[in-house]
């Protein structure tokens, strides 16, 4: 049961106020560090050209640039805890205006080896992160969606022998999943069909030793689905029950409402989306107004459109029985 839009705005409104107030003191005691710290080089820079005097500009100086940083750590504080009001106060707000079952843990995220697991890519990561996770129902389908970066680790020698490390990203984005009331005995993936996984899904379909990790290439009759994607699986004819004609087109829609082209699993009795985007959500802005709700807006809007996947998708038809 979804609260009233008018029981929400109401409610949220109060909250943007006040927390509109705590971000101008945080907004100005940035600022106030930032000018500190500023006014510190600056009192070296001098010291250090007229020389004669750099001593005394210099102390002068290091003594502004100690209080710039403590300014900047009571600011840094202060901002951790107008983060966590926003997102204890206003997202948990806007989901319960969207369906009273959903719940934010803002601290914790999908866990590393459920990423893993999912098979969205074939890259493991170096370094890993998630957080801002929802939870919830959408009539029979329980369904969970998060932020993620994970990313990988490379090395190159230095031309003075020593190391330089270098992060590149597998995906950056949030990772939806949801209970298909099925046990599946394979495991299929559908990734996007860029030229790489092109080649590789032509000699998969030529040279069936090329496949991806032992499992096969899935030929589909839908000309616009495989233009987008290409999909493996260890078990063809469970691809096909999964992957039939309303479900690919149901994908090939969604996907249209994405900016980037999705990824998706299906393992054990879940389904894995993996949407890439470019910005952080579910952030409050500090350097503009939080009574401008274009930020939160965007926000709710991502909300929405996880929440209608269940829907979009037709997740709640039941045709399968989990074994």
């Amino acid at each position: 049961m979804s609260i009233p839009q008018s029981m929400f705005d109401t409610s949220l409104q109060s909250t943007l106020n006040d927390l509109e107030a705590q971000r101008k003191v945080v907004y100005n005691l940035k600022v106030k560090s930032f000018s500190i710290i500023g006014g510190g080089i600056l009192l070296i820079g001098i010291g250090a050209f007229l020389g004669t005097l750099i001593l005394h500009f210099g102390i002068a100086g290091a003594v502004a640039l100690l209080f710039g940083f403590i300014s900047y750590s009571k600011a840094d504080t202060s901002f951790n805890e107008y983060r966590h009001e926003f997102k204890q106060k206003v997202i948990s707000t806007a989901l319960k205006s969207i369906d009273q079952s959903l719940t934010f843990d803002y601290e914790n995220g999908l866990r590393e080896g459920e990423f893993i697991f999912s098979q969205l890519f074939k890259q493991k990561p170096d370094r890993y992160s998630s957080q801002d996770q929802v939870f919830g129902s959408a009539g029979k389908t329980r369904f969970s969606f998060s932020e993620v970066h994970a990313e990988y680790k490379t090395e190159t020698r230095t031309k003075n022998g020593g190391r330089q490390e270098h992060w590149h990203t597998i995906f950056k984005g949030i990772v939806f999943y949801a209970d298909f009331n099925k046990h599946f005995n394979g495991i299929t993936v559908v990734r996007p069909k860029d030229f790489g996984s092109a080649i590789g899904a032509w000699f998969a379909e030529k040279i069936p030793l090329f496949s991806s990790s032992g499992d096969e290439l899935v030929k589909l009759e839908n000309p616009d689905f495989e233009k987008l994607f290409v999909t493996y699986s260890s078990d063809q004819v469970e691809a096909r029950y999964i992957l039939t004609p309303a479900m690919m087109e149901r994908l090939c829609q969604l996907d249209s409402k994405s900016k980037y082209t999705i990824s998706v699993s299906f393992i054990d009795n879940q389904m894995y989306i993996a949407f890439p985007l470019d910005k952080d959500y579910f952030e409050p802005p500090l350097y503009k107004s939080l009574l401008d709700q274009k930020s939160i807006g965007e926000d709710l809007d991502v909300i929405r459109f996880m929440y209608g996947i269940v829907q979009e998708l037709d997740l709640n038809t039941r045709i399968w029985g989990k074994q």
